[in-house]
C-alpha cells in the first residue's frame, strides 16, 4: 500500500480494518499536506469502537499487561473497550494539560502532526504509583511521526513501568517504522506534487 499519495482533490479515503469499511474525510493539516481524519470514527462510531476494542484486546492479551496507557483524548473510547475486554478495572490517560488538582506529576514534550504547537503529556503521582514496576501496554489510534507514542513511552519508563507492547490501529505515512509497533492498517498521507518529489528524494516509500 502506498504511504504517500499525490493530492488531487480527493474528498475521502476508504479504510478497511477489523472487517469494517469506513470513509474518512481528507483534511488539510499543513501547506501541501492532507490526512484522512479518523476523529469522528474513534470518537463516536459505536460499532467501530466496540470491534476495535475486541480485536486489539485479543492481540495484547498474550502480553499480560497490568495497565493500558493512552494519550488524551481521541483514544479514550477505544481504550475503555480494550480495558473492558481484558477485564481490567482501569486504564491510564496521559493528560495534555496540568490541572490545579495535580500536585506531583511528570511531563514530556510532544509535537503531533496534527498540531502546529508543541504540547505536553502529563502523568500524575497516582498514575505513577499504579504503573511503577508493572507491565504496561501503550496504545494510540494513529501513529504518524511517532511524537505522541514516543512521549508516552518516555513517561511510562520514567514512572517505572515496563513496556510490554506498543499498539495502534493505523500507522500513518512513511515516518515511523519500528519493528516493535503493532498496527492493523496503514493510512497514507496526501501531499502536493512538489512535496511528493521532495519525499521521493528522501527515499520514502511511495
Amino acid at each position: 500500500m502506498n504511504e504517500i499519495i499525490i493530492y488531487e482533490g480527493q474528498k475521502t479515503y476508504t479504510t478497511k480494518v477489523f472487517g469494517l469499511v469506513r470513509d474518512l474525510p481528507i483534511i488539510p493539516i499543513d501547506k501541501g499536506m492532507w490526512i484522512a481524519s479518523d476523529a469522528e470514527l474513534v470518537l463516536g462510531d459505536v460499532e467501530f469502537i466496540s470491534r476495535a476494542g475486541e480485536e486489539i484486546a485479543e492481540y495484547i492479551r498474550s502480553f499480560k499487561p497490568d495497565y493500558l496507557v493512552v494519550a488524551e483524548a481521541k483514544s479514550i473510547a477505544i481504550a475503555y473497550e480494550i480495558t473492558k475486554q481484558l477485564n481490567h478495572k482501569r486504564f491510564i490517560v496521559a493528560r495534555k494539560n496540568i490541572k490545579k488538582y495535580m500536585r506531583n506529576y511528570i511531563v514530556e514534550q510532544v509535537r503531533s502532526i496534527t498540531t502546529r504547537e508543541q504540547q505536553i503529556l502529563v502523568l500524575t503521582d497516582e498514575d505513577i504509583k499504579l504503573i511503577n514496576k508493572k507491565k504496561v501496554c501503550i496504545f494510540d489510534d494513529v501513529v504518524s511521526t511517532g511524537g505522541t507514542i514516543n512521549a508516552l513511552e518516555r513517561l511510562v519508563r520514567r514512572g517505572g513501568g515496563e513496556i510490554v507492547c506498543k499498539v495502534c490501529i493505523w500507522r500513518e505515512g512513511p515516518w515511523y517504522r519500528t519493528a516493535d509497533l503493532k498496527y492493523f492498517d496503514i493510512l497514507p498521507i496526501f501531499v502536493s506534487k512538489e512535496l511528493y518529489e521532495t519525499l521521493i528524494k528522501q527515499n520514502f516509500n511511495v
